[in-house]
């Protein structure tokens, strides 16, 4: 058995030599966690409106489309065409950044992002849609 177990250190101990850097193998750092939420049934819809609804009279919008931004270094874009379309982008924390196509009529969809370096991109289409799309990154 201690042949076994000594061939066995010996080829684990080449192989962490082999890494480069020795034995430890680089850190990963970075990335996010999305969650997009889409209503299931018209309940859900028109409790996911009204909470874009609220966000919106809490942020004092007044367009059709509202951003509003918390940190640095962070990108927001809103495209709309069509009538009757809300779309929002909050982010909070540094170096985010999000789109938010909206093409037919009648849509609702907000992006929000949090902590850093969360990328977030959507294209709604189509009339009578609701959506959200919930970020966290980290550097």
């Amino acid at each position: 058995m201690k042949p076994v177990i000594s061939t066995f250190s010996a080829i684990a101990f080449a192989a962490g030599l082999a890494l480069p850097g020795g034995l430890t193998a680089p850190a990963q750092a970075g990335g996010n966690l999305s969650v997009e939420l889409t209503p299931r049934n018209a309940e859900e819809e028109r409790a996911m409106r009204v909470g874009l609804g609220i966000y919106a009279v809490v942020q004092n919008a007044k367009q059709a489309a509202n951003v509003n931004q918390r940190g640095n270094g962070n990108a927001a874009a809103i495209g709309q065409r069509g009538n009757g379309n809300y779309g929002a982008v909050h982010q909070e924390g540094d170096g985010h950044d999000a789109s938010l196509r909206q093409s037919g009529n009648g849509n609702a969809y907000g992006i929000f992002q949090f902590g850093d370096g969360a990328s977030g991109h959507v294209n709604q289409r189509g009339n009578g849609g609701t959506g959200m799309l919930i970020q966290y990154g980290w550097k």
